[in-house]
């Protein structure tokens, strides 16, 4: 059979998704073209929406429909003494579920990572660093809530050592034991850490 032109690009196009590899996206291309303009239709207006209708926030570099900031950059009722900065902005979704921070966040959109050619210059940075001097409240604490992997760790040492420079707290987000886990299961890398961050009671 021929390979058809038009399908080897959309194969070639979902490929490029994170986690999809050659043969996921044969199959999402096939079941694309099975499923006819009732799947594809809404499916291309979906992807113009978010092109046309969500913005970069200016501020924390997250994703908006506002015209201008964010929702969170925009509520004066947070607390701007304190940062959180994340990866990516479907970070500052599982963050904000827990309710437990109030502060502004940052985006850095990536990590440090010199196997890939990401260099600092490349991410958000920057704009941190500006963002903390221009500040009108004092930012007394950066909260890095990075991976905990070679990537993260890099990029939570190069920003430790810049922010420590201005004289601002920097903490980690703790890793560890997970909740009502059992020990029995849990990898030593990861009992390393909660031995690491363990606390006082």
């Amino acid at each position: 059979m021929k390979e058809l032109k038009s399908l080897r690009k959309l194969v070639t196009e979902l490929s490029k998704l994170p986690g999809i590899g050659e043969k996921s996206a044969q199959r999402l291309a096939y079941f694309i073209l099975k499923r006819g303009t009732s799947y594809t239709q809404p499916l291309l207006q979906a992807i113009q929406s978010v092109e046309n209708e969500i913005n970069e926030c200016p501020k924390c570099f997250s994703y908006t429909e506002l015209a201008a900031e964010c929702e969170i950059c925009s509520d004066i009722k947070r607390d701007g003494s304190i940062y959180c900065v994340v990866e990516e902005p479907f970070d500052i979704m599982k963050i904000e579920s827990a309710q437990a921070f109030q502060g502004y966040y940052h985006v850095l959109h990536g990590t440090i990572s010199p196997l890939e050619g990401i260099q600092p210059e490349h991410l958000k940075i920057q704009e941190l660093i500006q963002r903390i001097e221009a500040s009108v409240t004092p930012v007394k604490e950066v909260i890095l809530a990075l991976d905990s992997d070679i990537e993260g760790d890099t990029t939570a040492l190069y920003l430790t050592k810049l922010l420590s420079q201005k004289k601002i707290r920097t903490t980690r987000l703790a890793y560890g034991v997970p909740f009502g886990s059992d020990i029995d299961y849990i990898d030593k890398r990861t009992l390393g850490k909660a031995i690491e961050n363990r606390m006082e009671l």
